[in-house]
């Protein structure tokens, strides 16, 4: 039986490297820069310029399926998912990177089918590598196959996680205080390169063991998650449960055993959902 998704996806994969190219072409340019909902949380033309030629892309080739997208959500678009064909895109993940010019800029695009995930694409720009995952059908990059550490001796991993846009006191003493814990389990170390999807294609990679985040979202985290299982690895909550797509909360590991011992070590914070009525967000 013909695989009923297999022309999304590889329309995702081509407006991924085409939106890659506008991004890479912008960082020779002049870039207007703007806050959203702080002075660290960013969003630059380009962010609305590429999910724009993404969004008019799809509606031209699918115009019956839904979209989530970063910019158009802050514009005030709400933020459901339904049954519908959805695509969930992070134009330009790693703003903050890519205002510095630091070469981690990621295009994330997932796509879920009744709430559940069909194939993530995440193409990190700079470094031109497309990474892509289809539901039962594994996870790649540039075309050769992922697959995770088979690392179960949380003392020689590594870690993954970030500081995030919250400067809240005590949201900030939260991190910190998980991230002392972890690192004195101890592991080989703590690293993150500033982009959610690029962190959890780490995962996927093997290079790292686990990432974790709490007030992420979902466009940060759809496309990746599809990778991270695809190559063997879990996606759950940050506190062991099942992983929610509209939590603002993630951990991707290799395997149950470093998830689980890392569960253990998280101070969890409250983050507003993404599919919570505007009114009620802070």
């Amino acid at each position: 039986m013909a695989d009923p998704w297999q022309g999304a996806m590889d329309h995702a994969v081509a407006v991924a490297r085409k939106a890659g190219e506008i991004i890479r072409e912008a960082l020779q340019n002049d870039m207007k820069i703007m806050c959203k909902s702080s002075s660290v949380d960013l969003v630059t033309k380009t962010d609305q310029q590429v999910e724009q030629f993404i969004f008019d892309s799809v509606r031209e080739k699918f115009p019956t399926h839904s979209f989530i997208g970063e910019e158009s959500v802050a514009a005030g678009q709400p933020c459901t998912l339904t049954d519908n064909p959805t695509w969930i895109i992070d134009p330009v993940d790693g703003t903050t990177n890519f205002v510095h010019g630091f070469p981690f800029v990621a295009v994330s695009i997932g796509f879920a089918v009744k709430k559940e995930l069909e194939f993530g694409v995440v193409y990190s720009s700079l470094e031109d590598k497309m990474y892509t995952g289809r539901r039962g059908k594994g996870a790649y990059c540039n075309g050769l196959p992922l697959q995770v550490s088979d690392q179960t001796d949380i003392s020689q991993c590594i870690i993954n996680s970030e500081m995030g846009s919250n400067r809240d006191p005590e949201v900030v003493d939260k991190i910190f205080s998980t991230m002392r814990k972890i690192l004195c389990i101890p592991v080989h170390g703590m690293r993150g390169v500033g982009t959610a999807a690029v962190n959890m294609c780490l995962v996927a990679s093997g290079a790292v063991e686990a990432y974790f985040e709490i007030g992420i979202h979902c466009w940060d985290m759809a496309a990746g998650a599809v990778i991270v299982t695809e190559a063997g690895g879990v996606v759950m909550d940050v506190d062991g449960g099942p992983f929610d797509l509209m939590s603002r909360r993630v951990l991707a590991a290799n395997n149950k055993t470093i998830a689980t011992r890392i569960v253990k070590e998280i101070d969890a914070f409250p983050a507003d959902r993404d599919d919570a009525p505007q009114q009620e967000k802070q």
